[in-house]
């Protein structure tokens, strides 16, 4: 009876740590996912653009494999190289954040590039021809899980450098728990978007109040212009969070002139304002000139995209340039 007892108590103990150790997990990660909360919101802004044009019933699953290829993208592919990379070769990291900043800077550019000089492609057209929907529909998820891998490599890695674990372990296992709940923060909040004129539909046409039918007719009026400014602001952020986090690689690797000066040019502008309102001023500040620095470096890679790295990849994919 007495081993019994001793045995018992000894589940308790153990009992005991784990919990402590679920909680630990739990606040790292809620301190590390606070620590993305720029990228999260450049990755919610940029993924309904990927559902427009197909009909409603198509709208959930096409959300469903891309936050499938979401998880894919940051437990499988991500999350072991993040580990490597930060107990083995840690110097790596900010070259390949610069990287992933450079393709964020490149999609903001190039968007604004073809809004300003409308061109179009043959090889495009071809690729994006609503004749086959089946091509069109496998061709929007492989590009938005291809976006999706640059953002979640931009979340994983920031997460990363926030948690603070005694062991590889927990490091580990709170790095999961940001993917997952990152993952199903983003595109559940996506999948309401894209279905609220649904249910702006059906409020107008089965609501038993006169209120109730206006609220989903202003519903189904509202969700055109609230994917135009989500488009917008999903540009805006990939431009901001490029731009910063090229800004604030080159710090790391000795070159701080700009980033210096970004940050005395933003504290001139909060102090210049009221002081209840210096933080967002100076905070507003610094994200436009980013954003502008990452308009300006993306502009630079748009020749260099199309004129070499895109040949290069066509030379050993063996589809065309366009493509």
């Amino acid at each position: 009876m007495s081993g019994l007892l001793a045995l018992l108590d000894d589940v308790a103990g153990i009992a005991k740590v784990a919990a402590a150790s679920v909680d630990d997990v739990a606040a790292a990660a809620g301190k590390a996912g606070a620590k993305t909360a720029g990228v999260i919101i450049d990755d919610a802004a940029v993924t309904p653009k990927y559902l427009q044009g197909f009909a409603p019933a198509r709208e959930l699953p096409i959300i469903w494999r891309i936050t499938r290829g979401s998880l894919f993208n940051k437990l499988i592919l991500l999350m072991p190289v993040a580990m490597l990379l930060a107990n083995f070769a840690p110097w790596a990291i900010t070259p390949l954040l610069m990287l992933g900043g450079s393709y964020l800077c490149f999609e903001g550019a190039e968007k604004i590039f073809h809004v300003l000089f409308p061109h179009a492609s043959h090889a495009i057209d071809e690729d994006m021809s609503i004749k086959d929907p089946g091509h069109l529909e496998e061709q929007k998820i492989k590009g938005a899980i291809k976006t999706d891998f640059i953002l979640s490599a931009e979340i994983m890695t920031i997460a990363l450098a926030a948690i603070e674990a005694p062991t590889v372990w927990m490091q580990a296992a709170t790095l999961a728990v940001v993917a997952i709940g990152v993952t199903l923060a983003v595109y559940g909040s996506v999948a309401l978007i894209v279905k609220m004129d649904d249910v702006g539909l059906y409020l107008a046409q089965n609501a038993l109040t006169s209120p109730g039918r206006g609220l989903g007719r202003g519903l189904v009026k509202f969700m055109p212009v609230l994917m135009k400014i989500l488009s917008v602001v999903g540009t805006a952020a990939m431009l901001w969070v490029g731009g910063s986090i090229i800004i604030h690689g080159l710090e790391v690797l000795g070159f701080g002139w700009l980033g210096h000066h970004i940050h005395d040019w933003a504290y001139a502008v909060g102090h210049a304002v009221p002081a209840a309102w210096e933080g967002f001023a100076e905070w507003s500040a610094k994200a436009a000139m980013d954003g502008v620095f990452g308009v300006v470096w993306g502009l630079v890679l748009i020749p260099l995209a199309t004129k070499v790295v895109g040949p290069l990849i066509a030379s050993v994919s063996g589809k065309s340039a366009s493509h």
